[in-house]
């Protein structure tokens, strides 16, 4: 199975392969390469990252004002954030068919242009995503059992206080405890959210 490291948007849907949601795929999100680290532990070192249509982190942290802008930024931007943590840049997923991406990776983006309409905010425990839910931004916290509380707290928390201002409300939270790492793994992750308050 290829774990893929990409947005959280609600619209990235991975076909094939397993997304490891982080918010714009990681670009200036302080504390990613930390998280790189980790997740390089957990999954194998051959983990691929993709760019996204419409990806509003890339939009706001580069302050960019068209999604043409935005789609040209986050292809270049995120290969360069590839060579620079040693991963694999599997390409751009596009508003259209799912489409193969480099190192096994098929996916798309399927809410519609220019929305936004994402009600909760889904972390993943135990293995990267493993059902596809349209109405969810994900975020990957299946690698914080293994770093200190102070960086899971930065970068969980950045993208949390992102998605919550992206919907202009606080948004439910709920976890997604499946996947490979195994329910022992993401017990262990759950209790380390909990103990931050980021989960009940």
């Amino acid at each position: 199975m290829t774990f893929v490291i990409a947005c959280g948007d609600e619209g990235v849907q991975i076909n094939e392969g397993t997304r490891l949601a982080v918010a714009g795929s990681g670009f200036r999100l302080e504390g990613f390469s930390e998280v790189v680290s980790i997740l390089k532990d957990l999954f194998g070192k051959k983990l691929v990252v993709a760019a996204n249509e419409e990806n509003e982190w890339i939009k706001q942290k580069l302050d960019l004002r068209t999604w043409e802008q935005v789609n040209a930024s986050a292809q270049q931007h995120i290969e360069a954030l590839a060579d620079l943590e040693n991963l694999t840049y599997a390409g751009f997923l596009p508003f259209a068919d799912p489409k193969e991406l480099q190192g096994g990776i098929k996916g798309h983006m399927v809410r519609p242009h220019g929305v936004h309409f994402a009600n909760k905010i889904t972390f993943t425990l135990g293995g990267g995503e493993q059902k596809y839910n349209l109405g969810s931004y994900v975020i990957s916290a299946d690698w914080v059992a293994q770093a200190p509380p102070k960086l899971v707290k930065a970068v969980i928390g950045a993208q949390v206080e992102f998605y919550n201002k992206l919907a202009g409300r606080e948004l439910e939270v709920i976890t997604e405890e499946g996947g490979t790492l195994g329910e022992a793994v993401a017990q262990k992750n759950k209790v380390v959210l909990q103990k931050l308050g980021l989960i009940d």
